[in-house]
């Protein structure tokens, strides 16, 4: 059985920062490119950022470049999000989700990916 056990949200002052974590069990860490989405109330789900299989090459949503960090760690079978300098338009259900493919490109559309965690919120205030 697969799962995706996301972990890390919370409330934070803008301008500080969080880790979300998320950890997958279940299935072949590797074989799998891995991404984090997010929603807000009354908006469609969003792609954030995205790694893939081999870690080696990321893509970061315009609105979070330079200041979110994608990364995995093999050994843990985790995928993290390093995200600083937050602010309230941050605010949103963060999910992180896996997508098996052969090839080791990187996916940026929620419906390519087959597993989901349950979400962990993040409220930035101002």
């Amino acid at each position: 059985q697969v799962q995706l056990v996301e972990s890390g949200g919370g409330w934070v002052q803008a301008g500080g920062s969080l880790r979300l974590s998320c950890v997958a069990s279940g299935l072949a860490f590797s074989s799998y490119a891995m991404g984090w989405f997010r929603q807000a109330p009354g908006k469609e789900r969003e792609i954030v950022a995205a790694i893939n299989r081999s870690g080696l090459r990321t893509y970061y949503r315009d609105s979070v470049k330079g200041r979110f960090t994608i990364s995995r760690d093999y050994a843990k079978n985790t995928v993290y999000l390093q995200m600083n300098s937050l602010r309230p338009e941050d605010t949103a259900v963060y999910y992180c989700a896996a997508d098996w493919r052969q090839s080791n490109g990187l996916y940026l559309n929620p419906d390519q990916y087959d597993y989901w965690g349950q979400g962990t919120q993040v409220t930035v205030s101002s």
